[in-house]
């Protein structure tokens, strides 16, 4: 019986989508269409970890703060907040014209209003044993436990933190951090992943997993654009398509309004080498450029306790300074990404990251002459008597590595790539058992906090990042130092000095500052691109 009825229910949910398509033209119906090439993992905030969760999230759900399009903290449940001096307690003032979606589990199955407790509560689950969130780290260290967390009144919510952590309200915008109602949660459990019911500007319709995912417009929702309340789309269809060519070939068909990212099985169709869209297609679609928060970078062992790093030539810090200078990272993004991306010449702190400065962190530029001086006064002139490196990365990055290969033999240096699966090689990376590899670093928040945290004593293998096994006790003071900064321009100062510091020792090569790039429809408009790469929905028409 249950079967006949879901099958009942996904008929249903296809007359709604064919009737939306239909109506787009006669009485203004607009379904938004998107293809994601994975499925969707969980549509529970709690489960916020990956970039097609996130973007789904986003639309059901709020927090008490947004991002703007600089990446500030901005009102959002929440419409205003104050910090006590010490920076410990944070307490917010909600907004009381925020309700939930409408649940038969409310009361009239009308969705009711969100107060304090119902944050106290959301917040609590991401520490929470029992839910074992994969943003349990959000708070983990932060928080001691839920009394960390009070409603003081309906309208009145306050976090007390063990620390002061200045990055905190950028911390705070993460989809983790998005309110759910407890009723709710706790009638479907672990099966709330595919009823969500949140605030946000869609409510979930319906879900088959790895084949359409549906979201209506949420005719109560909140937030306003001048007069008119948002969205402005009456749905959101999203398809499951996981070759990446055929869905684009969709898109191109218009059968979808959104593409995002250029595959590199079809880079060149798109792109020139300089990153314009090619004739074949100037015109018939949007391609929209901008900074995308992720550092992609070859890191190097540098903890001498470890064997590898003892018999390694790349304990030398000349040898390390030569790799740096010795890669010619505007070649690798012109021809093996079609110019999507930035040279990293200004620190492992990606652009486009607020308080970014590309004057005040020295980088290294291409120098091949200071490459091979460098590797001479380390006691290896052009490469003579310097044993083979091996270079790891993950299938995907390949000729990425291919080409870093050709550049250092280009020095004399030998370097064999060793391929592994993306799972295994982050295995080892969490080891510190390979000693020259590829890896990126993703904003898990707009801070550059969150970078400078790589490479902090502290969070050494197991318990942290810090892959390189850096650990310098004037960076780790510098870092500590900066929690106690509220004054975003004094902090930015000590971000430059310690990303300085990270240069000098070159336990990282960082490669490129990436690029989000989004193809859209030349019928659609208001979608705002920003260097998280978030999904936001809300205000896009379609004409």
């Amino acid at each position: 019986m249950r079967r006949i009825i879901s099958d009942i229910f996904w008929i249903f949910c296809l007359l709604i989508i064919v009737s939306c398509k239909g109506k787009d033209d006669n009485d203004g119906k607009k379904v938004f269409n998107i293809n994601l090439d994975q499925n969707v993992t969980s549509l529970d905030p709690a489960f916020a970890r990956n970039q097609n969760a996130i973007w789904m999230i986003n639309q059901i759900f709020n927090g008490l703060v947004q991002v703007d399009s600089a990446l500030n903290p901005i009102p959002c449940i929440a419409k205003t907040w104050q910090m006590s001096k010490d920076g410990l307690t944070y307490t917010f003032n909600l907004r009381d014209d925020v309700f939930f979606q409408d649940d038969p589990l409310f009361k009239g199955g009308k969705g009711r209003k969100v107060v304090a407790a119902d944050f106290a509560y959301s917040f609590y689950r991401l520490i929470d044993p029992k839910v074992a969130s994969s943003g349990g780290w959000i708070f983990s260290d932060k928080v001691k436990d839920a009394n960390g967390f009070k409603a003081l009144n309906d309208s009145t919510f306050q976090i007390t933190l063990l620390k002061p952590f200045p990055a905190f309200m950028q911390l705070l915008t993460a989809q983790y951090c998005s309110v759910v109602p407890k009723e709710v949660v706790e009638h479907y459990g672990k099966d709330f992943r595919n009823h969500p019911v949140g605030t946000g500007p869609f409510k979930f319709k319906y879900w088959k997993e790895d084949e359409i995912l549906v979201l209506l417009k949420n005719e109560n929702y909140w937030e306003k654009d001048g007069n008119v309340r948002l969205p402005y789309l009456d749905a959101v269809k999203v398809t499951f398509i996981t070759d990446k060519q055929s869905a684009f070939m969709n898109f191109i068909k218009k059968e979808l309004d959104f593409f995002n990212s250029v595959d590199g099985s079809y880079r060149d169709d798109i792109l020139t080498k300089s990153g314009k869209m090619t004739s074949k297609y100037k015109g018939k679609f949007q391609l929209i450029k901008g900074p995308y928060l992720c550092t992609e970078y070859v890191g190097i062992l540098v903890d001498s306790s470890k064997t590898i790093v003892q018999n390694s030539p790349l304990r030398f810090r000349k040898v390390r300074q030569a790799i740096n200078y010795g890669i010619d990272k505007p070649k690798l993004i012109k021809y093996l990404r079609n110019s999507v991306g930035v040279p990293a010449t200004s620190g492992f702190i990606p652009k486009g990251m607020p308080g970014f400065d590309s004057t005040r962190v020295k980088g290294y530029d291409y120098n091949p002459a200071l490459a091979a001086k460098l590797l001479a006064e380390a006691g290896f002139p052009n490469g003579k008597g310097m044993p083979e490196v091996t270079l790891s990365t993950s299938t995907t990055y390949k000729d990425l590595i291919e080409f870093i290969q050709g550049e250092l033999s280009n020095l004399g240096i030998k370097a064999k790539v060793d391929v592994s699966p993306s799972a295994s090689l982050r295995d080892m990376m969490a080891k510190n058992e390979v000693n020259f590899f590829r890896g990126s670093w993703i904003a898990d928040y707009p801070d550059g906090e969150n970078y400078l945290s790589v490479f902090y004593s502290k969070n050494r293998v197991p318990f942290g990042p810090n892959y390189t096994g850096y650990f310098n006790d004037e960076f780790d003071k510098l870092f500590e130092q900066s929690y106690f900064e509220s004054d975003a321009k004094k902090r930015y100062e000590l971000y430059y000095k310690m990303d300085n510091m990270v240069m000098e020792n070159a336990s990282v090569v960082p490669i490129l500052y990436d690029q989000s790039v989004v193809m859209l429809q030349n019928n659609i408009s208001g979608y705002p691109i920003n260097p998280l790469s978030l999904m936001i929905l809300k205000r896009v028409k379609k004409k």
